[in-house]
């Protein structure tokens, strides 16, 4: 059975740091990407970063680039996603899910698209107040 199981949400003050995990099982974790997604109250979901598990390659949206990072522990089949300088418009319920298909296409640009992916977690709630 895939599982996708994201934590680290929580609430924190602009300028702020949190660190989600996603925590995977149920696939061959080199074969796939991992995307991260959020999505605000009356908003459509946005693709906000996108890790390869095959070589790591990396993908940011413009609004995060600078201030999130993303990597990978393969031994753990786990994915983290560090969020430094959060801003009150960072406030989301955040996705982790895999693709096969964009690791194979690569994440730049289709791992920003929810279309290619074929599990997703459940999401965290992450909250910045100003």
């Amino acid at each position: 059975e895939v599982q996708l199981v994201e934590s680290g949400g929580g609430l924190v003050q602009a300028g702020g740091s949190l660190r989600l995990s996603c925590a995977t099982s149920g696939f061959r974790f080199d074969d796939y990407a991992i995307g991260w997604f959020r999505q605000a109250p009356g908003k459509e979901r946005e693709g906000v970063s996108c890790i390869s598990g095959s070589d790591g390659t990396t993908y940011f949206t413009d609004s995060v680039r600078g201030r999130f990072t993303i990597s990978s522990d393969n031994a753990k089949n786990t994915v983290y996603l560090q969020m430094n300088s959060l801003k009150p418009e960072d406030t989301a319920v955040y996705y982790c899910a895999a693709s096969q298909t964009v690791a194979m296409w690569g994440c730049n640009p289709y791992g920003s698209t929810d279309s290619p992916y074929d599990y997703w977690g459940q999401g965290t709630q992450v909250t910045v107040s100003s």
